[in-house]
């Protein structure tokens, strides 16, 4: 498999000269490939250069991801903010659904928890799943073991959130994290988008809407925008 070498494209002036402006405060040239587009990505959708250090990833982690996604593999959302942000591919969500608020509700579990639950029984393991939204999704996708192919664990809060993303980080999982309580929507989609792209690129790849899909592709701003 080889990896595109283009950095991930802009589509608008603006944009644009944001990434210079990144780029001259930043030099992030150091870092391996995939590690860079990830760490430019979630810079620029938070406007947070702290993220250079704290992010936690592996190129040979973030090569995984962009295999899984290539191969075809669901993408689930933990929120609706995050699922909204992805445009370049199908998403799983389950958030809003009314079978998930009977589920909390029943088993005595949060909305989040029982979104996770109810998205992997569609999707099934090999999944890559985003979660930006609350520590109790995370928690839920190690606890009910869902065999993900790759995790961007990023959720954000001062209750739960860091140990949440240090329980991911032990688990052994293929993922990107982060230490800090901070996260978010916008840079758990950041993160996916900077895997997302070069899947898109990968020969045969299965990533995407397909030919007869959604054209919009992927958003080169990350939410920065919303």
């Amino acid at each position: 498999m080889t990896w595109p070498k283009d950095a991930p494209a802009v589509v608008s002036p603006e944009i644009e000269q944001s990434y210079r402006i990144l780029r001259a405060r930043i030099d992030l040239s150091r870092l391996p490939k995939l590690s860079r587009d990830v760490t430019e990505r979630v810079i620029h959708a938070s406007a947070d250069f702290d993220y250079f250090t704290d992010l936690v990833c592996t190129e040979e982690a973030l090569e995984e991801g962009v295999a899984a996604l290539a191969a075809g593999a669901p993408v689930i959302a933990d929120n609706a903010m995050v699922a909204v942000g992805i445009i370049g591919c199908p998403v799983v969500c389950k958030i809003n659904e009314r079978l998930t608020q009977r589920l909390a509700r029943t088993a005595s579990i949060t909305r989040a928890a029982a979104a996770v639950r109810l998205a992997f029984g569609e999707a099934g393991p090999g999944a890559v799943w985003v979660v930006g939204g609350s520590a109790a999704a995370l928690w839920e996708v190690l606890n009910r073991r869902v065999e993900p192919a790759f995790v961007v664990g990023m959720p954000v809060g001062f209750v739960g959130a860091s140990d949440a993303k240090d329980a991911l980080r032990a688990s052994g999982l293929r993922s990107v994290s982060n230490v800090s309580e901070k996260g978010g929507p916008a840079v758990a989609v950041a993160a996916f988008n900077a895997l997302l792209v070069p899947a898109l690129a990968v020969d045969g790849s299965l990533a995407g809407w397909g030919p007869d899909g959604q054209p919009d592709g992927v958003a080169a701003d990350d939410g920065a925008s919303w």
